[in-house]
């Protein structure tokens, strides 16, 4: 049977590219790394790193059983803190992993309602986009995703969803520039978010009839404001990143029928532990309770 100290060793090798820093990071003297990684091997029965220079990195079957440590690892954190939860939410954490926009707007409101009725629970948080929270789900490191999803995305495999609120998407354009549609500026320069949300917009332009000229790249919905604000070009941005900050220098218009979801996320098999669900039911009421209120955009005419 693996050791379960020796799989913490090698993954942390992986993570941080090196026995100095992994050892730093463990609290372990160099040697004891060192060691774990030879009595690793020898238990595998297989070569898990190989010198390079005055360093080492891991062989293919080190990184591939890098990965599975990574999740064994989760997940054995994970059973330790539903253990702690079990003792009726007095005691233990939760894990929360969200992209900026939600951590901006309806996530505070849910982790201030979840602190007031379980005071003992610890809630930590993590700023990440749907793909590394997927992962960090996965792996065991958070126990809840906040995600968004455009229409027609495929479901992950053991993931569970609980619908959050549906976004609304808005043309951004600088205060002064006329034109409701996307198609009235066919020929502007545009700025592109995330690999998602790039993707959307390809989308949404290509039935406008156009394909967009992408000048600049930021998943940063404050940077994207300030660059449509400084005549740089225009974007579109959803309701929550429109509601956490707003740039006066920006007009807003809904776009018809483009939209976005807003899901809670958790893995493997219901029933969920007791700081979960309850995370979940805050989630729920946060999401439901939102209004962006400091919106203020028209909605375009769609013109056959």
């Amino acid at each position: 049977m693996l050791d379960v100290t020796r799989l913490r060793v090698l993954a942390a090798v992986s993570r941080y590219g090196s026995v100095t820093t992994a050892a730093r990071a463990l609290g372990y003297a160099q040697a004891s790394v060192s060691h774990h990684l030879a009595r690793l091997e020898a238990e595998t029965g297989c070569q898990l790193t190989q010198r390079v220079g005055r360093g080492i990195r891991l062989t293919e079957a080190g990184q591939m059983l890098a990965q599975r440590a990574e999740e064994i690892l989760g997940r054995l954190d994970v059973a330790e803190v539903d253990l702690a939860a079990y003792t009726g939410l007095r005691a233990g954490r939760v894990r929360l992993a969200a992209f900026p926009s939600a951590l901006g707007t309806f996530v505070p409101a849910a982790a201030a309602a979840y602190l007031t009725a379980h005071p003992g629970v610890e809630v930590r948080f993590t700023e990440a986009e749907p793909p590394d929270a997927i992962r960090l789900l996965r792996t065991g490191q958070v126990d809840v995703a906040v995600v968004f999803s455009y229409p027609d995305a495929p479901p992950g495999d053991g993931l569970r969803h609980t619908p959050l609120l549906t976004e609304d998407i808005f043309l951004v354009t600088p205060t002064g520039m006329t034109g409701d549609q996307l198609s009235d500026h066919a020929r502007q320069r545009w700025i592109g978010g995330c690999e998602r949300c790039r993707d959307h917009l390809l989308r949404l332009c290509a039935t406008a009839g156009f394909q967009p000229e992408i000048a600049f790249t930021t998943d940063d919905y404050v940077a994207a404001q300030s660059l449509v604000a400084a005549g740089l070009g225009v974007t579109t941005l959803p309701a929550l990143a429109l509601a956490a900050q707003r740039h006066d220098g920006v007009r807003t218009v809904q776009i018809p029928t483009a939209q976005r979801r807003v899901d809670a996320v958790v893995y493997g098999e219901p029933p969920d532990p007791p700081a979960t669900a309850a995370l979940l039911t805050q989630l729920t009421r946060a999401a439901a309770t939102h209004r962006p209120m400091n919106l203020i955009g028209r909605k375009a005419v769609h013109r056959p």
